[in-house]
């Protein structure tokens, strides 16, 4: 797969400066709650506004596994999850190149995944963790 650069030319051209960005190369879950950890924040995620690729999400099904869990524990997506001020909002939310999954809140509120029932759980990471292995 290519680095998501096209991203990035993107993002410049709209003057959209980003205040943190990591690729997502250990799950979802675990690279937002990297983003939290560094910029000591709390990070909410919507279930419903994750995008997986329909042929993932078949895959998924067919081997009986949740898209959503596989989403959020699997790696090497080669796609960038970034945080924004809220100036930059309405630049992004009908842009077709990017999906708002969630948004951050202060640290005390903690991370939070937020599913297609509206209950709210702790985000936990299951991803590659290389001090385990």
């Amino acid at each position: 797969p290519d680095a998501p650069i096209k991203h990035i030319k993107i993002l410049d051209e709209l003057g959209v400066v980003p205040t943190s960005m990591i690729d997502i190369s250990d799950g979802l879950s675990s690279e937002a709650l990297h983003l939290a950890k560094s910029s000591d924040v709390g990070i909410t995620i919507h279930e419903e506004k994750i995008p997986v690729d329909y042929t993932a999400m078949n895959l998924a099904k067919e081997v009986n596994l949740n898209p959503i869990l596989c989403a959020l524990s699997g790696g090497e997506d080669y796609e960038l999850l970034f945080t924004i001020s809220q100036e930059y909002y309405k630049k992004l939310k009908k842009d077709p190149d990017f999906t708002i999954i969630g948004f951050v809140t202060d640290k005390s509120e903690g991370n939070n995944f937020i599913t297609k029932d509206s209950s709210s759980h702790p985000l936990t990471a299951q991803g590659w963790d290389t001090i385990r292995e």
